[in-house]
Formats: C-alpha cells, structure tokens, sequence
C-alpha cells in the first residue's frame, strides 16, 4: 500500500534532565529510568503498530523527545533491530536522532551509528553563553561546538536547531551568531523564532509582565531577514518556513508530515495519521510517562481512541502543512481531498505577490512567508 506523502515511524522518548523554560513538549524530568520495563513497552507497541502495517515501506524513522540521546545505545540499537524485522526499510532510509550537547559522547554516539542512526539533530538553540542560560540550557557555547565535531565524526548527516528573536538579541547580533553557525552547518539548519506558549515557564512569566526585553515585531521581521538572506547565500535556502537545507538534504522524515504523509506515533504523547480501510485516522497516546508505560503494559496498548478525519478535515490539513513548504500545495491533491481555497482572495494575493498560483501548484512567495498565517486564513474558504 502507498500513501501519498510517504509512510515514516516517529518515537518519542519523553525523559530530559532538565526541563527549559520555553518547551511546551511533553517531556518530563525523571531521576530514574527503568530502561528494561520501557524497552519491553515500545517493543511490544512496534509490534502492535507492525500487524496492522508491516506490509508497508518504512521511509523514514525518528527518535524525538524528550532527549532520546539519553537512552541507551543498546536500547536504540533493540529498537531499531525490532523496526527492520517489522518493515522492510526504504533504500537509503532516513534515520535521526535528537541529541542535546549535553548528552553527547564520542562512546554513545559510536554506539548510535552502530545501531543504525545515521542523521543527529541536536538542541543547540544559541551560541551565546549569556543567552543559553537564558533559555535554561545546560550546555555552554563551547559544549556546543564540541559535541557537533563528536556527531560530525559519526554521522554523514548532521543539522542542528537555533532560537532567535531572543531576549534583548539584536539584528546585528544574530547575523554574527547564524553567520557563525552556517559555517559550521553540514547540511541542514531548523531555525526558530522564539515564541511564548501558554503552560510553560516563559509562558506564566510573560502573563506577570516579567519576561523582559523580547524584540517588537519590526525588529522579529529584521531577524527573519536575516535568516532568509544569510541562508539562501550559503547555499541553504528555506526549504520550509523554519527550516533550511542543501538541495536533497532535506529532512525527509518532516517531509512526510508536510506532505501529508502517513505516520506512526509511538510513546507517550506521539500523535500519527494512518490510512486504513479507505479511511484516515487521527491517532495520539497518553500524555503521561506512567500512564503510557501502564496502559501498554496492561492493556496492550498506549493509544487513545482513534478518531475518522473527514476528507473536507483531510483537505484543510493538508493546505496547512503543505503551504509551508517552498514547493507548495498539490492543487489537484487537495482537489481530490474534496478541498479548495478562496479563489477571489487567493487572485487578490496573488496580485499583491504574496502567492504563485500555477495550473499544479500553489506556493507562498517569499514576500508572504512572513505572514503566512494571515495568507493561510484568507485562502480558506467561507473565512471572514
């Protein structure tokens, strides 16, 4: 069975050591791990995942979190033995694992490769000292820089994750940081405006009027600049609207969820879509380590109830995601979804060169990237 948009596993390994200020993942801090009891969990949920897919062509597999690089490298490789048996693996199968520096050895990145990682996205977020403390990093600058020559020594294929719009960061400041940075850069870069969710520790800060010296929306816009321009220099142009890559470097595991693909969501909190029986379902778990660990362990399972997306559902998602890519929309994908935009609002922006509009695709131009949550309200149908 094919799926348009490709078919990829995600795992997620919900453990930090610490907790940063600005998450609002579900990852949680534990002083002690039964590795044993969780390795049994997630086999046995790939098992369960497998019955009802395993005669599909795995694409892609991610290890998210959380921090899985402090898992255990015999845990990784038992997980990764348990995928091959379950699947068969595409050629040249994309397999990441998210590390922090902190959590960075020459011994367990060794142990990661031996396993079968071949691409590490690592947490930097900043390589200013003053500004990593900031965001409740337990790493310095120079931990950082050290841990990405480790990852480079075991990996091909290397990205790392920036935050800018930073407390009291200037313009000027985050050209010489990303400037720093794209000179070290491999292949692939995720950069990411800081923002302040509700539920964290910015978040309840922020509320009290205590988060001081985040940029206005000018000075967010100069930085965005900055990013567009000094990427697509270098020779990593947005591919995504946070992400930016050499040609063919591409994260293709967040290429299927872009797409519109078909994903496996194992762990506590992983959220996936599966088309089964003509039908596409929306699949989470629970939230909760334990409850996760419990449920598998006596129930079988860790999965919440699934729900149908209806196709006009399907349609909607898909315009969401896939407008974030520089590629585009498939108009007649979405056609076939039962979807459509608003074509008077999408001519006017077209018009106004916020929007490409051509007999296969539709892309946002470069000019409305920017804003793209206002162009994406406006292409809804029956929107205000």
């Amino acid at each position: 069975m094919s799926v348009p948009g490709g078919f990829a596993l995600y795992l997620h390994w919900p453990f930090c050591a610490a907790k940063c200020p600005y998450c609002d993942f579900n990852s949680h801090v534990r002083s002690h791990v039964d590795h044993d009891r969780w390795q049994r969990a997630y086999l046995a949920e790939i098992d369960r995942a497998a019955a009802e897919t395993g005669g599909r062509v795995l694409g892609s597999v991610f290890l998210g979190g959380g921090t899985p690089s402090l898992m255990p490298p015999d845990l990784v490789a038992a997980l990764l033995e348990r995928v091959r048996a379950c699947w068969t693996l595409a050629p040249g199968a994309e397999i990441t694992l998210e590390a922090n520096p902190t959590s960075v050895e020459a011994g367990r990145f060794r142990g990661f490769a031996e396993a079968g990682v071949n691409r590490v996205s690592m947490g930097v977020q900043s390589f200013i000292d003053d500004d990593l403390r900031a965001l409740g990093r337990m790493h310095s600058a120079a931990e950082a820089r050290a841990a990405f020559d480790i990852a480079r020594a075991h990996f091909a294929r290397v990205s790392f994750d920036l935050i800018y719009a930073r407390q009291n960061q200037t313009p000027e400041g985050w050209r010489q940081e990303l400037q720093a940075a794209l000179e070290m850069a491999v292949d692939h870069l995720s950069l990411y405006q800081l923002t302040i969710e509700e539920g964290t520790a910015f978040g309840s800060l922020h509320a009290r009027g205590r988060l001081r010296g985040l940029p206005d929306e000018d000075r967010a816009a100069d930085m965005w600049e900055i990013t567009q321009e000094a990427c697509a220099a270098a020779g990593l142009p947005a591919y995504e609207i946070s992400n930016h890559a050499r040609p063919g470097a591409e994260s293709r595991h967040n290429l299927v969820y872009w797409r519109g693909g078909d994903w496996l969501g194992i762990g506590p909190g992983a959220h996936g879509r599966l088309t089964l029986g003509g039908q596409r379902l929306a699949t989470d778990t629970l939230r909760a380590p334990e409850d996760w660990l419990s449920a598998v362990e006596q129930h079988g399972s860790g999965e919440r109830p699934r729900a149908v997306i209806p196709p006009e559902e399907q349609a909607t998602e898909y315009l969401l995601m896939a407008a974030r890519l520089a590629e585009g929309v498939d108009l007649k994908r979405l056609s076939m979804l039962s979807g459509s935009i608003d074509e008077t609002r999408a001519a006017g922006m077209a018009a106004d060169g916020l929007l490409e509009i051509g007999p296969e695709r539709l892309r946002v131009t470069a000019a409305g990237r920017p804003i793209l949550n206002a162009v994406l309200r406006a292409l809804l149908p029956d929107h205000p």
